[in-house]
């Protein structure tokens, strides 16, 4: 799957988003999810230009869904909506050329959708800058604002709201959001595919009323996980690799009328990386240091296990950089079985 992010703009670059969806100056998709080499320059009629960044390792798709899928973060962090990359001179220049000529040039366009298209190109062509800086091709680059088209109508898309500007060769630019490993890492981190979690219980087909219920997760299935996020762009060559490593697991029993064990509910990972303990015969009696006892049966239903991992998040960039992000949850409902203990009298 790939996730657009847009160009945004303010003044009368915003009027052509409204106006004319086929040609909105968009900067369009970041690299495949499985890896591939993004495409460069726009399309025969100059609508999109790719961003530079792409993803390899265990990439999964960074909108939501079920199977294996992203980390939740832990409190109210999140991704970067929006964020700045570099384009080049002649790269620019054309994408806005083409757009320009494109808009004025589509009949029944509306004269206010002109009328901005020609103001944006007036302003890096012949009004505050001179031919869009291409005679200053090697010595620096134009940064533009994309967004996560998934998420471009929060609050926090719209914050990176400058329209594109010029940057010497070793200068930084000075805005919030320019693109640095960090920021890379962070959207690394909404593309980590973290695997489906289905504890393995004993007993495996239906549990009974008051009995300890084992629960444990093999290690060679929950193992660390990466994905590196990278740009190469503009003569700025950056990546960062973010992984996620197994914390613990989280067993929801659902329903009150259930025992957890630890009381908590929380099964730290093992020194060799499983979690719990498996059951083995001559256990039966004993308290497992993973699991649940239900107190009730199901009855003709079941009742929905809520098994989540909690993964450790942390990140190596470019430079030496690196540090932790916030802790990330993934996990999903299995169907259990609860029946009473039938009782023989004689």
């Amino acid at each position: 799957m790939k996730t657009r992010r847009r160009l945004l703009a303010t003044g009368a670059a915003a009027g052509i988003i409204a106006l004319t969806p086929s040609t909105a100056l968009a900067w369009g998709t970041p690299g495949e999810s499985n890896g591939q080499k993004t495409e460069t320059g726009g399309d025969g009629r100059g609508g999109s230009l790719t961003s530079r960044v792409t993803f390899r390792g265990a990439v999964g798709a960074s909108g939501d869904g079920g199977g294996p899928g992203k980390a939740q973060p832990v409190g109210d962090w999140a991704p970067p909506a929006c964020w700045y990359e570099p384009r080049s001179a002649p790269e620019f220049s054309k994408y806005v050329e083409n757009t320009y000529d494109e808009t004025v040039n589509t009949p029944g366009q509306h004269s206010y959708a002109k009328t901005s298209v020609g103001k944006f190109r007036d302003k890096y062509k012949d009004s505050e800058y001179e031919n869009y800086n291409l005679d200053k091709a090697d010595k620096g680059n134009w940064w533009v604002a994309v967004r996560d088209e998934d998420r471009w109508m929060e609050p926090e898309a719209q914050l990176c709201d400058k329209e594109p500007f010029w940057v010497e060769n070793g200068d930084a630019p000075d805005v919030e959001n320019a693109v640095t490993p960090q920021i890379l890492a962070e959207l690394a981190y909404n593309r980590v595919s973290l695997p489906t979690t289905e504890v393995t219980l004993a007993p495996p087909a239906a549990t009974k009323v008051n009995l300890p219920t084992w629960a444990w997760l093999d290690r060679t299935t929950f193992k660390e996980v990466s994905v590196t996020a990278e740009l190469n762009v503009g003569g700025l060559h950056i990546a960062a690799t973010t992984t996620a490593t197994p914390k613990s697991l989280k067993l929801g029993p659902g329903t009150d009328d259930a025992e957890t064990y630890p009381a908590s509910g929380e099964c730290v990972i093992n020194t060799d990386g499983s979690i719990g303990e498996p059951y083995a015969k001559g256990k039966a009696e004993q308290i497992p240091p993973c699991g649940i006892k239900y107190l009730r049966s199901s009855g003709d239903g079941t009742f929905n296990l809520q098994a989540t991992i909690t993964w450790d998040i942390a990140w190596t960039g470019t430079g030496g950089t690196g540090g932790d992000l916030p802790d990330g949850t993934f996990g999903n409902d299995q169907a259990v079985t609860v029946q009473e203990i039938q009782a023989v009298n004689r």
